[in-house]
């Protein structure tokens, strides 16, 4: 595997970070996580007219058709920047149409404004005990007519405060698969509550009370969603990790740099052995990351037969090594650290949030037990 870029690749790297430093200053960062919402419609705005909402898209439906290693790229300077956005709820809930969607109607419907960013689409999947297992959907869905009635709650869905529509995740009776369907975000009896507490992103809990839906809104084939929704999760997985490796890498430099320039006792902190064998630790975090998130996009591309152990390999380690890597530059940084001003709690932050969303290390370290029993 050769993790060198190609010119379009780095393009795109240069590009993302003369966009980042212009539009997104440490003080706007500081902003958005102060704020209810964690959103900048302009900045969403100008991402869209990039293209990397459509980057993974087909072109007829007004994508880019771009690989998943040169979105890997992109989506390394976005989590170094600390980028908030919609993003990654975009590229997942495009996936989920594309895959499970109805090729004459959904797909044509909703993937080209997904694509320029007109709307905002997010997946509620998870529910109050946070499990990305599929036995763990228990919404219901119950036929009436011609219409479904959703029954349920979703818990930890980002971005679902600012989605016009969600793909909600459910079970109708007799079907053992799981079923998508697509709600808008008005529908009556439905209510859209941010979690509180020390989050990196805006999660929120999404109830649905007796939420109508008609017949047209079932995704794809009732009951037959789980295929399409697996491989969909699967991509923004790898895409999430290649993310969390853009924190990692920036905790990395923010604690080097530190290291240089602290003087204690006359000289820079970083002589000290102690001060050293934290930053060890950090960049052991950071190349761990990046081997198996590039080596999971690349299987990705490529069409491997073992891509998602691959990418449940990659989000395992991106899991705990991005947790670890803060942990090891706030020992670096003391004191200073935990001033929210300064800046790298917020990457903390982010790592705490991010080490369970798509499964957390223990999730993916068992698929990676059932994946390989299953090609013994």
């Amino acid at each position: 595997m050769d993790l060198s870029l190609s010119q379009e690749q780095t393009m795109i790297k240069n590009s993302a970070q003369e966009f980042l430093r212009q539009e997104l200053p440490k003080e706007r960062v500081d902003e958005l996580f102060r704020s209810d919402t964690g959103h900048d419609p302009e900045l969403w705005a100008k991402m869209g007219a990039l293209g990397w909402a459509g980057m993974s898209l087909p072109a007829e439906y007004g994508g880019q058709a771009s690989d998943y290693t040169t979105m890997g790229v992109l989506f390394e300077e976005l989590g170094a920047a600390l980028c908030p956005s919609p993003l990654l709820s975009s590229v997942l809930a495009a996936q989920v149409v594309l895959e499970a969607g109805d090729d004459d109607g959904q797909k044509q419907r909703l993937l080209p404004s997904i694509a320029r960013g007109d709307i905002i689409a997010a997946v509620a999947y998870t529910e109050t005990g946070g499990s990305w297992d599929a036995d763990s959907v228990t919404l219901t869905a119950t036929r009436h007519g011609d219409a479904f009635e959703l029954n349920g709650a979703k818990a930890f869905v980002p971005d679902a405060h600012l989605a016009d529509n969600l793909l909600v995740v459910g079970r109708t009776e007799g079907s053992p698969g799981l079923s998508v369907f697509l709600v808008d975000r008005a529908a009556r009896g439905l209510t859209v509550r941010p979690h509180t507490g020390w989050l990196g992103d805006v999660l929120c809990e999404v109830t649905l009370d007796g939420v109508r839906v008609s017949e047209s809104a079932v995704v794809g084939e009732l009951g037959a969603a789980g295929p399409g929704l697996e491989s969909a999760i699967d991509r923004a997985t790898a895409l999430l990790c290649a993310y969390m490796l853009g924190g990692c890498r920036r905790v990395l430099e923010i604690s080097i740099e530190y290291s240089q320039n602290r003087i204690q006792f006359g000289v820079p902190i970083g002589n000290f052995q102690r001060v050293q064998d934290h930053l060890i630790e950090a960049l052991n975090s950071e190349q761990a990351t990046r081997w198996t998130t590039y080596e999971a996009l690349w299987k990705l591309d490529g069409g491997a037969a073992d891509a998602q152990l691959a990418i449940s390999m990659a989000k395992a380690v991106a899991s705990d090594a991005y947790f670890t890597a803060c942990e090891a530059a706030h020992h670096v940084h003391g004191g200073i650290g935990v001033d929210m001003n300064y800046g790298l709690a917020y990457y903390t932050q982010k790592s705490r949030t991010l080490q369970h969303y798509l499964g957390d290390a223990v999730h993916h370290r068992k698929r990676m037990a059932a994946l390989l029993r299953e090609a013994a």
